[in-house]
């Protein structure tokens, strides 16, 4: 069966592609295969579109029949094309969540997840969890609040940070992503507003559009968060919600102070606009400075605060949680069973023992990561000089500006050179971030060496190279 997609003619992918030539006539092929791959990274070029004949192509680039053959045959050996007789060829490989092509090398050294392995308390914790095990049995298994104590261990958690909390205030979920999920389906219909950060996470982007609502993106400054800007938006979008993360925030690293939260606070409570605060790296201060109140502390009922154990303890356990008012609670709770009825009562359970002396699973985690950060920005300033960023304060990424608008290119080479990575302009709204890419700094010190030596390498190799003028690199996404 062939894949669903429609066909792009030869004149449209020649002007989709560009002054695609870099080097010599011998380079041609190489240069087209890669030029090609650009497409697909950026999404230009969707899984399943169908290409056109070799004949078709030859005559509208125009190139030699074996310049076309040779990329195309570079193409398929990457898992990038798939070709049929008969039936002809299209693109088969999607840009994954490291703005490489998926289905290739397993033996990547992954620079695209900012998520950590698991530490050994993890495993002690499944211990005391499948200890705890047989009390639940006999039950039906289904809690769409999440087990009490859990839940009491979240809200003492809140309280220990200065912010009261009570358990039924508390909705353990399937992960941040899906407590997003649930906010969303919640707050904001088709066509409502969601204000966002430029560059935000991904992944909390692609909710927005899931949801087919609009993400409205305010810019970041340098330093931080653009009140007066968050202001303007307001007036000007009127939107249903807002989504922020102001602890770490990814990928920027950036954290935001006292009297912005405050600020901010005050600007969105006036319109009477939801606040959703995503608190996933807020364990994760790796510098010893006073941690700022958590927005809900400035904001009040207005605030609607997500968590997750996947950066703190380890993704694999997938559990997340809803902090809110006792209305919002009610409310999410009535809607919860359209999308699922429940947290796995196992991985509540281990969450539950690491959260009984959350200090001691977690200082181990924080020394991890700051010796880790620490080696990559010795390796960044050693390989990629011409490149600037801050160091983070917290958080698991490095956010660099690059030398030039080269970033998704650099994603497409690294491939070649065993690295994956994730492209700066997947971080934006509406393409854009050309100039600016992510370097987590989750792999153990070793890798991380290898790594960003071969990242120096590549940014060598790209620099000054940019897009072609034509590229339509920020065509806006509905």
């Amino acid at each position: 069966m062939l894949p669903p997609g429609g066909r792009i003619s030869g004149a449209r992918l020649a002007r989709l592609l560009g002054s695609w030539q870099r080097g010599g006539a011998r380079q041609c092929s190489t240069d087209l295969a890669a030029a090609v791959k650009l497409l697909v990274a950026d999404g230009r070029l969707p899984v399943g579109t169908r290409l056109p004949s070799e004949r078709e192509l030859t005559e509208a680039l125009p190139v030699s029949r074996t310049t076309v053959t040779t990329a195309l045959d570079q193409l398929r050996a990457e898992g990038v094309v798939e070709s049929r007789r008969g039936a002809g060829s299209w693109i088969n490989g999607p840009v994954g969540a490291g703005g490489g092509i998926t289905g290739g090398d397993d033996t990547l050294i992954d620079l695209s997840r900012a998520a950590p392995p698991a530490l050994p308390s993890v495993r002690l914790a499944m211990d005391t969890a499948m200890a705890a095990m047989p009390e639940h049995l006999a039950s039906h298994g289904y809690d769409e609040r999440g087990l009490p104590l859990l839940r009491q261990r979240i809200a003492d958690r809140f309280a220990a940070r200065g912010l009261p909390t009570s358990p039924d205030q508390i909705v353990v979920t399937s992960g941040a992503q899906h407590a997003w999920a649930l906010v969303l389906r919640l707050f904001a219909g088709p066509g409502d507003r969601v204000l966002v950060e430029q560059p935000s996470y991904p992944n909390a982007l692609e909710a927005v559009r899931a949801s087919f609502a609009i993400p409205v993106p305010v810019p970041m400054l340098t330093d931080g968060w653009d009140v007066d800007g968050y202001e303007a938006a307001v007036r000007q979008a009127g939107p249903r919600l807002a989504y922020l993360i102001p602890d770490f925030q990814n990928p920027t690293g950036l954290r935001m102070p006292s009297e912005a939260r405050e600020a901010l606070s005050a600007v969105l409570r006036k319109t009477r606009t939801p606040l959703v605060v995503d608190e996933t790296l807020v364990e994760l201060a790796l510098d010893e400075r006073e941690a700022p109140l958590p927005m809900a502390a400035f904001g009040g009922d207005s605030v609607v605060t997500l968590g997750s154990a996947s950066k703190s303890h380890w993704g694999g356990l997938r559990v997340g949680w809803i902090r809110a008012s006792r209305d919002v609670v009610h409310r999410l709770l009535s809607t919860r069973a359209a999308t699922d009825l429940g947290t796995p009562v196992f991985e509540q359970l281990v969450l539950a023992a690491l959260l009984e002396s959350p200090e001691a699973v977690l200082r181990p985690r924080r020394a991890e990561a700051r010796i880790r950060r620490d080696v990559a920005v010795e390796a960044l300033r050693q390989h990629c000089p011409q490149w600037s960023f801050e160091v983070p304060a917290g958080g698991l990424a490095v956010w660099c500006a690059l030398d030039g608008p080269v970033s998704t290119r650099i994603a497409v080479v690294a491939q070649n050179h065993g690295l994956r990575l994730v492209p700066g302009s997947r971080f934006a709204v509406h393409g854009g971030c050309e100039q600016m890419l992510r370097v987590p700094y989750t792999q153990p010190p070793e890798v991380l060496r290898e790594a960003i030596g071969r990242l120096g390498v590549v940014a060598a190799s790209v620099a000054g190279t940019g897009f072609p003028a034509d590229a339509d690199l920020a065509a806006p996404v509905a």
